[in-house]
């Protein structure tokens, strides 16, 4: 394993029905923003626990023998209803775009945090459906009390809060309880339309994170932290699909959050980290589907010529 700093991933493992234009059925595919989190940095050798809960249903059981089978150390936790996992239908265009629509329910009775945990990471729909929403938040505060780095991806869903003024407040919400703040621009781009991503971002750190982050898609990355403000572009790579890039740069975030212990200060070292994160991202894009580097590879990646 590399090192001995463990993150913690709080939040939804569930099934994605994957419904292609024209087609007449859709494919179960499990899966979960955090969960795709917890599997990167499991594969980039970073310790980690993935606390999340699923139901005893048949989605449940799809998500419990992935789980198993990537070899993640999981809490699963009692929740309510017990019998509900949450699924989501993906309608897929003839592009790979997806619209989505959830079947969801997000209440975990309790959140165990491992003791040597470093970095608690959270996000996506797990900060956004109540009441397990304030549950997770209230953790987050609890955790930075306690000295260790809090990390959140907003990864918005406007298929469970469809008001973009209420997810506007969950997102100050959850930009008051963390460290580390990451969105993706299209996630800015919903939450404050018109406005350019860089500005959306120094909105949502006045709120309190000392570090905001946002990825950009083909044209990289952007952070900013105090008055700073770095950017990196992203290498060039021939796109198979997209799926779980932005899962793959956050796994990369986490790991180098970790590995430093803590939010780093220097713009140069900042510069590095997300390099190193957009890379993750763009070599997740050429390949089918969520399937996140390991260590390895991007060993091999720095080191070609």
């Amino acid at each position: 394993m590399n090192g001995g700093r463990r993150v913690t991933v709080v939040g939804e493992a569930l099934v994605d029905l994957l419904w292609p234009a024209g087609a007449r059925t859709a494919r179960a595919v499990p899966g979960g923003s955090p969960a795709n989190v917890a599997v990167g940095l499991h594969r980039l050798g970073r310790p980690v626990t993935l606390v999340t809960a699923w139901g005893d249903d048949a989605p449940g059981a799809l998500v419990g023998a992935h789980l198993a089978g990537t070899g993640v150390p999981v809490r699963r936790v009692p929740a309510e209803p017990p019998g509900r996992t949450i699924v989501a239908l993906a309608y897929l265009d003839a592009n790979g775009g997806a619209e989505y629509d959830f079947l969801a329910a997000w209440d975990p009775l309790e959140l165990p945090v491992p003791a040597d945990t470093a970095v608690l990471h959270t996000g996506s729909l797990a900060v956004v459906i109540e009441p397990g929403a304030f549950r997770v938040l209230e953790l987050c505060r609890r955790q930075r009390e306690l000295g260790r780095t809090v990390v959140a991806d907003l990864n918005v869903r406007p298929a469970v809060q469809p008001d973009p003024d209420s997810y506007r407040s969950v997102a100050r919400r959850v930009a008051g309880a963390v460290d580390v703040l990451k969105a993706s621009e299209e996630d800015l781009a919903w939450l404050y339309p018109g406005t350019r991503p860089a500005d959306a971002a120094r909105t949502l750190l006045g709120f309190g994170p000392r570090l905001a982050v946002v990825t950009l898609g083909a044209a990289g990355a952007l952070a900013l932290m105090g008055r700073s403000e770095v950017r990196v572009s992203a290498p060039a790579a021939e796109v198979v699909d997209t799926v779980g890039a932005g899962d793959s740069f956050q796994s990369a975030l986490l790991d180098a959050l970790a590995e430093r212990d803590g939010v780093p200060t220097d713009p140069a070292e900042l510069a590095r980290i997300l390099a190193g994160c957009a890379a993750a991202a763009a070599l997740t894009c050429t390949r089918v589907g969520a399937d996140p580097p390991t260590r390895a590879d991007m060993t091999a990646l720095r080191t070609r010529p």
